[in-house]
């Protein structure tokens, strides 16, 4: 229920109320020439209508009238008006609606104009607008990596998925990837890996490459840093992933992040560590490692499980303050030349729970140690080790032009993004991203219905995505009471068999033994030029099964990389092999496998074999083979004895991947539907801003039917009229039904005439026919005769 002051509840507890609202479109006040308004929300979904809360989406529709001031309204706002005063109400611009009482008003509605009609010869013009719905409109396209399969471990979550497709429209649950763009500019900051880590591995840009069992973590999201994290259960979970650009280690600035929270904790250590891909088979890093307990930064440049050089400090406060800390390190190889060996100056970067942007006094530093030294290498892997409870990893490659203008502002991002979402528990585990189509909001729909989930934005324009176990409880206590001796105007209660569902069916999809394999590879049949500072795009095609892959691996010719590659040679004929020099990115964009190759050198490469030949070689990745479809059944046996067998079977969904999980849902839909919920439809009440989807109101009829029940609000509906009180109007769900049939005093009939089908006895026909004479005048046949009454033969 929104939240309001005591003088707004006030004024809905007096005896009369003083209507009070305002419209602002385009930011612009023009309440005052509201004729009438209307507001309605309710859930959409497959389901019978009496267990509709429990899955789909809703979009809240606002509906204005507006008249003009000292010209008609058609004249101001319609299509053809003048933009100085008909863009107020253009399609796309903003609508913010408030109302309440006695001049205190609360958010009812957040969205943008969807249409505006005027009619020619009056003094009104029809405006329509949808909440944040509308800003949902883009593509759907989710991640789909093959690791999940190749690893066989769950690789996301439905509610991974729905943040993912509300992050892609500018919908925001923590902090954004900083540079998502693939910019032409090739000095630009670009986001190499981001995975925000909300119920789920897989990555928005980048994907997983190892993932830990399921049984060794799990997704909190009390205490997150933002909104979800992932939580250890043992120390030392590690996972990683591979960017989306192998950059090059020299001449640039980089950096990597993460928020944790050091109050969730199974130890007190953390490393994040950048992998770079050297030649002949070695392997160089820079590594952050944070040791909370001492209050110890290390960042080190070294070889993979070789020699390498460390950089230390002590932060005091790291270990005295338990809290959400957002830690990382930047890294800056500009004086090294591309394709040499080169030194780098690194820098800690830490915010403490306080807000506190934490500057070590000794950096940064700089290495000039031999062992600190990276030759030339592009980006290889990203590894995180933690024992605490981590969000929002990502790595940004050119990320600011120097370490002593970068300031608290910019590593924390303020003013570039504000929360709009929030979600629930991570639930549905997915072995395989499915593959999404329409819009995101078509999209979020889907998954929501899949998975007995409900999406919404609420009155202030932030999206709500709550889970299946939003309704399996029955609440204790409502956020509000109706009675008939005061609220209520109307009122009318039905049950109905069809919301009875008493044997409840959830198919799935079983991926038990599924992995993934290769598909047909690709192979470039061009040479290309690369030359210095010019990227060049060049797109692949792939086919609609086949998963997301990563960059393509840079070769050498001392240890040459097998499958999915490309080596540079110095020359057009072959040359020798290059490295640390071509930046390699890569990003899925519907059919087409789009490879950039950006050089960063000072002389042309090309995408050659050692021997002459094109080098690109694209090995995409598919299932082996398609899941097995089955499916999972909970049923009341109680129930079935007074309303028979009631079925409902959820539509088959790629979304449904584990038999747990097809078990909760049917479950759940068992404990929704097991005994027929009454429905409190078109119950009108006095208006009261403050109700919204999902409150629990309590229901006292005295006067009529005699009811005393709480009751989940599925729908609202509010119109006023200029001069007039609000009218609001309620579709209600019983929180839980009537108790279990006692049929007292009653003896139910049998479904079938007892009588059906038996045989008259002599003495009935006799009785019957007194004479022969009589039985012949009838005519009736043998098997009539035999027939017992309202029988048949």
């Amino acid at each position: 229920m929104r939240n309001s002051d005591e003088v707004l509840a006030d004024a809905l507890a007096a005896p009369e109320r003083v209507p009070a609202h305002s419209t602002r479109l385009g930011g612009r006040e023009m309440g005052g020439q509201v004729q009438s308004w209307r507001v309605e929300r309710a859930y959409s979904t497959d389901v019978p209508e009496a267990l509709r809360a429990f899955s789909g989406s809703a979009a809240a529709q606002l509906e204005l009238s507006l008249g003009g001031t000292g010209e008609p309204a058609p004249r101001l706002y319609s299509a053809w008006a003048g933009r100085t005063t008909g863009d107020v109400v253009r399609p796309g611009q903003s609508v913010v609606h408030e109302a309440g009482a006695s001049g205190r008003t609360v958010p009812a509605f957040r969205g943008t104009v969807r249409s505006r009609t005027a009619a020619s010869g009056s003094d009104t013009v029809t405006v329509q607008a949808l909440d944040g719905a509308e800003r949902l409109r883009g593509p759907a396209q989710l991640p789909r990596p093959y690791h999940g399969l190749l690893r066989a471990q769950p690789v996301a979550t439905a509610t991974w998925c729905a943040d993912e497709l509300l992050r892609r429209a500018g919908v925001h649950s923590c902090p954004p990837p900083r540079a998502p763009s693939v910019d032409a500019d090739v000095s630009r900051p670009f986001t190499a890996l981001y995975a925000s880590l909300h119920g789920g591995f897989n990555a928005s840009y980048g994907q997983p490459e190892t993932l830990p069992a399921p049984s060794a973590y799990s997704w909190v999201r009390d205490g997150a840093p933002f909104e979800m994290a992932l939580m250890p259960k043992a120390a030392g979970l590690a996972v990683s992933w591979m960017p989306r650009s192998r950059f090059v280690v020299a001449g640039k600035v980089f950096q990597a992040e993460v928020h944790v929270n050091t109050a969730l904790s199974v130890g007190n250590e953390l490393e994040l560590k950048l992998i770079f891909d050297r030649s002949a088979g070695a392997y160089g890093n820079y590594a952050l490692n944070v040791y909370f307990a001492t209050g110890v930064v290390k960042i080190t440049s070294g070889t993979v499980d070789g020699s390498g050089t460390v950089a230390s400090w002590t932060i005091p406060k790291l270990a005295s303050l338990k809290g959400v800390w957002h830690l990382g390190f930047t890294v800056d190889t500009r004086s090294g030349t591309v394709g040499a060996n080169t030194q780098a100056t690194v820098y800690p970067r830490l915010t403490a729970p306080d807000g506190e942007y934490v500057v070590p006094s000794t950096a940064p530093y700089t290495f000039t140690e031999t062992s600190a030294l990276q030759p030339p290498s592009e980006l290889f892997q990203i590894n995180l080790k933690t024992d605490v409870a981590v969000e929002c990893l990502q790595v940004t490659d050119r990320s600011w032009p120097d370490l002593s203008s970068y300031t608290a502002d910019e590593w924390e991002q303020k003013g570039r993004w504000v929360k709009g979402a929030v979600l629930d528990d991570a639930t549905v585990p997915l072995f395989h991203v499915p593959q999404v189509s329409g819009s995101q909001w078509d999209a979020l729909t889907e998954i929501a219905k899949a998975t007995m989930s409900t999406a919404e934005f609420d009155e202030q324009g932030v999206f709500h995505w709550r889970g299946p176990g939003r309704f399996q409880s029955v609440p204790v206590r409502p956020d509000l009471t109706v009675t008939t001796r005061r609220d209520i105007a109307a009122l009318t209660v039905s049950e109905e068999i069809d919301a009875c569902r008493n044997h409840c069916e959830q198919p799935y999809q079983d991926w038990t033994g599924v992995t993934s394999t290769y598909s047909d590879t690709v192979t470039d049949t061009v040479i290309r030029e690369i030359k210095p500072g010019v990227p060049v795009d060049v797109a692949y095609a792939v086919a609609e099964d086949e998963l997301d892959i990563g960059p393509l691996q840079i070769e050498d010719d001392v240890a040459p990389a097998g499958g999915h590659r490309v080596r540079f040679g110095s020359a057009v004929t072959g040359g020798s092999s290059v490295k640390g020099s071509v930046t390699v990115s890569s990003r899925r964009d519907g059919p087409n496998y789009i490879v950039r190759f950006t050089n960063y050198g000072t002389a042309s490469v090309w995408t050659v074999t050692k021997d002459g030949k094109p080098s690109v070689q694209i090995i995409p990745q598919k299932r082996a083979r398609d899941p097995r479809e089955r499916s999972f059944a909970w049923y009341n046996t109680t129930s079935q004895s007074f309303y028979g067998k009631q079925v409902y079977q959820a539509p088959a969904t790629d979304w449904v991947q584990q038999q747990q999980v097809a078990s909760d849902l049917s479950h759940a839909m068992l404990d929704a539907g097991r005994y027929p919920v009454p429905v409190l439809g078109e119950v009108e009440v006095l208006h009261d801003p403050r109700i919204q989807l999902g409150d629990v109101v309590r229901v006292v009829d005295r006067s009529g039917a005699g009811l005393d029940t709480l009751a989940w609000v599925v729908g609202i509906r509010t119109t006023c009229q200029a001069g007039t009180a609000p009218q609001q109007t309620l579709t209600l769900r019983g929180t839980s039904y009537n108790g279990a049939p006692a049929d007292s005093g009653l003896t139910p009939d049998a479904p079938v005439d007892p009588e059906y089908g038996t045989k008259r006895t002599y003495a009935l026909i006799d009785a019957q026919n007194a004479t022969l004479d009589a039985l012949t005048t009838s005519k009736i046949t043998y098997r009539d005769l035999l027939k017992a009454p309202g029988g048949a033969a």
